[in-house]
């Protein structure tokens, strides 16, 4: 996967369309993802105990990775990645401007 945990990027596709945030969690063999703040669900709990009252909890749902772009760190525009042999170590950078992200 060429997103990874800590970078931001902005939605896409969806509710949140246009957003952007922060990737809370990376699933790569799903191929999905968690972005700080979007895709928001509400969850409803049934009371367990006698006398306890029911709840409406708000959880945090996966993204589909096809449905976010990475925001290049330079250019501050969702871009493609690509990578870069520098030495002995590859790094992502950015289709449009050329800058290097992982440095």
């Amino acid at each position: 996967m060429k997103i990874k945990k800590g970078d931001n990027v902005i939605v896409l596709k969806g509710k949140d369309r246009g957003k952007k945030g922060k990737v809370q969690q990376v699933f790569p063999k799903e191929g999905k993802f968690i972005v700080e703040g979007m895709n928001i669900r509400k969850k409803h709990i049934k009371p367990r105990k006698a006398g306890e009252k029911g709840q409406i909890v708000q959880t945090l749902g996966r993204m589909q990775g096809s449905n976010v772009a990475l925001v290049c760190p330079k250019c501050s525009k969702p871009v493609r990645i690509g990578y870069v042999m520098q030495g002995l170590k590859k790094y992502r950078s950015c289709k449009n401007c050329k800058a290097t992200i992982d440095i």
